[in-house]
Parts: structure tokens; C-alpha cells; sequence
């Protein structure tokens, strides 16, 4: 595999008849790192995957790797592989056929263009449907072709543009694992395009989460599943109780929380949270105990869905704010529970007047 020390990106931008889509995108990414690209449709990040790619130029910005600058060389000449959502698969030509067109457009001798087919359908084991048409195989097989036809190149960097999204959820889940090991074993430098945060946070090294083409956070999936920079991070990395309060009482990081009809004691992420302000308090389901605790407040259950080891449970406090936790047990419908958090596990941010709470449920909902 062709190999480099460091892309860089600097302050990347991409606008569409004066309208921005990607905003001062600036970053480095190392040699054989798997780089995650996280967001809701509009966010930005298939833009900055096809600025990578050529398809797109910049509006703004460069692009390097090592010492030379690529985002002046047309797409065959940055030595890129592509995944496409869609497969993009020749129809007409064998599942041979399809891997070896980039060789064929490189001129590789047969014997070497035979062998290099050979191994990269061995690699995703499709071996025995070589002289298959796409027509004929599954959609998780068509996957495997596409990026088949990707790595057979031997490209310096992999591009993947929400490959697993027309999979069902075993075959994501099978092929999740498959990406991560081909990954691994051949030393590829991939950008991976998702809108999934499960998706991202098992295979990527680094996530990129962005909001109308801005960057958000960048960090390892830790550090962004542990420590998200804002509410909007906190929401794609499973916070999905995102609550409008009132920071009643400050004191350095400790801050009491009054609103939606009940009082909780959380961690402000910022030290900037002034006594009074408006603040969206983010907690994860799992993390909110039923029973009698610290700072213990009542709601009523309104969802109970058994779901095998556990009850995902919606319930209401008595201003209707619904509230999402996992239970051991059932919790009948109609019922009042008594619920805790720890005051570690919730998160205090600054109230932003331009991200609505909910932004993202609200995108993947319109989406459905």
C-alpha cells in the first residue's frame, strides 16, 4: 500500500452559489489513521469527502499530503479509492471485471492485474462469485465488491461514503467488523463518511463531528463519548435526554438545576455558567437509576419496551417533560417511578439561541 506521513487539511471551505457548506475545515490526519466524519444530512460531511476525493473543488483552502499539494490534481491523479453509498458497480461486468477496472486504467500488466483480483476478493472473501454479475449477489456482497474495487489500487487514502446505510442491521453490524479488520491488516488511511455514532464509534480512531459545515469537536471516540464540547456533540454521542433548565445555584463546577418540574445537581462542562442563565442539561439513559437516591425526582411511565436485557422505559415529569432510561425491570405503564442521576453524570452546557434542543431527533425524524 502507498503510504504518506500526514494529510493535511487547511481551513478547507466549499460554498454552493454563495450559500457555505463547509467551513475552515482544518486538520491532520496520520498515515493509517480511520478518520470518522459524523453528522445529520446537511452537515457538511459527504462535502468535505468529495473536496477529498476531487469530485468537488475548494472554495477555499488547500490540501496536502507530506510535501505535495493534491487538491489541484484531478481525481485520477491523487491515487484515492472511493466507496460509494450506492455501490456504483458495473452492471454488465463480472464481479472480476468490476475489481480490476482501476488496474485496467493504470495499465497493469494481466498477470500482475490477475493476481492483485485474486487477492483483494480473497481479502473479503468473495472468492468463489469472481465471475458473478452485481445483479446476482446480495447487497452486503455488493458491498464487499465495491470495496474490493477500492483497495485492489493499492490507493494511499480510502474514501467511504456511508457504505453500510442500505444494509440491514446484521449485515452493518457483519460488515462494521469486516471494514475495521481490512483496515487494520493492510495499513489503509480511510475517511469514513456516517451519520451513525454507533457506526463511528466502534471503527474510527478519530471522529470529526460537524453542524452546518463547522467543525464541532475532533477527538478520539473517549474522548468525545466521555467529554462532548457542547449539547449538540453530547446528542450525537447518546445523550438523548437534552433538557431546558435553569442554573440556579453555581458553585465552580457543581451547578443545581431547576425546570421541567424537578431539581437536579449536575457538572458544568464550561466554567462561564452564571447563576440564572439558561442551560440544557444533557444525560444518557443508562445513566438515570430508578429508586430513591440523591436528589430523587417522580415522573410516570408512558413507554415500557422490553428490549432482552434490559427495558427502554419513557417516562413524563409533571410539566410532560419525557425523560428516555434503561431499566433492570419492568415499569408498568401509568405508573410513578422515582428516578436519580449522578451529579457527574450530568453534563451542564450553555444554552446556544442557535442550536434547538432536539436538532438532531428532529432531522432524523423528517428524515423517516
Amino acid at each position: 500500500m502507498a503510504t504518506f506521513d500526514t494529510l493535511k487539511l487547511d481551513h478547507v471551505g466549499r460554498s454552493f452559489t454563495g450559500q457555505a457548506a463547509l467551513v475552515d475545515l482544518t486538520m491532520d490526519i496520520h498515515g493509517g489513521e480511520f478518520i470518522a466524519l459524523l453528522g445529520p444530512s446537511g452537515c457538511g460531511k459527504t462535502t468535505a469527502l468529495n473536496c477529498l476525493a476531487g469530485l468537488l473543488p475548494l472554495t477555499t483552502g488547500d490540501i496536502w499530503i507530506d510535501d505535495e499539494r493534491v487538491d489541484t490534481l484531478p481525481p485520477e491523479k491523487r491515487d484515492f479509492g472511493m466507496v460509494f453509498q450506492n455501490y456504483a458497480l458495473f452492471p454488465h461486468m463480472s464481479v472480476a471485471k468490476n475489481v480490476s477496472f482501476g488496474l485496467q486504467m493504470r495499465n497493469v500488466p494481466k498477470d500482475a492485474m490477475r493476481s492483485r483480483v485474486s487477492k483483494a476478493l480473497d481479502m473479503v472473501k468473495l472468492s468463489e462469485y469472481a465471475a458473478r454479475l452485481p445483479g446476482q449477489l446480495s447487497g452486503g456482497q455488493q458491498q464487499r465488491v465495491a470495496i474490493a474495487r477500492a483497495i485492489v489500487t493499492e490507493p494511499r487514502l480510502v474514501l467511504m461514503d456511508e457504505p453500510l446505510s442500505n444494509l440491514d442491521a446484521k449485515l452493518r453490524l457483519d460488515m462494521r467488523g469486516e471494514i475495521r479488520r481490512l483496515h487494520q491488516s493492510l495499513g489503509l488511511t480511510t475517511v469514513y463518511v456516517t451519520h451513525d455514532q454507533e457506526e463511528a464509534l466502534s471503527m474510527a480512531d478519530r471522529l470529526v463531528v460537524l453542524r452546518l459545515g463547522h467543525v464541532q469537536q475532533i477527538g478520539t471516540p473517549e474522548e468525545l463519548h466521555s467529554n462532548p464540547v457542547n449539547y449538540y456533540v453530547a446528542d450525537f454521542m447518546g445523550y438523548r435526554n437534552l433538557i431546558d433548565m435553569t442554573a440556579s445555584r453555581v458553585s465552580d463546577r457543581s451547578v443545581t438545576l431547576t425546570g421541567a418540574g424537578i431539581e437536579l445537581h449536575g457538572t458544568a462542562f464550561h466554567n462561564d455558567i452564571a447563576t440564572g442563565a439558561p442551560v440544557v442539561v444533557a444525560i444518557r439513559p443508562e445513566d438515570i437509576d430508578v429508586g430513591l437516591g440523591l436528589h430523587s425526582f417522580e415522573a410516570t411511565v408512558v413507554v415500557n419496551e422490553y428490549r432482552g436485557s434490559v427495558y427502554a422505559v419513557d417516562a413524563v415529569t409533571s410539566t410532560g417533560q419525557l425523560i428516555h432510561l434503561l431499566s433492570q425491570d419492568s415499569c408498568p405503564l401509568g405508573s410513578s417511578i422515582t428516578l436519580h442521576v449522578k451529579p457527574e453524570r450530568v453534563l451542564v452546557f450553555p444554552k446556544d439561541p442557535d442550536v434547538p434542543v432536539g436538532e438532531i431527533a428532529a432531522a432524523a425524524e423528517a428524515k423517516s
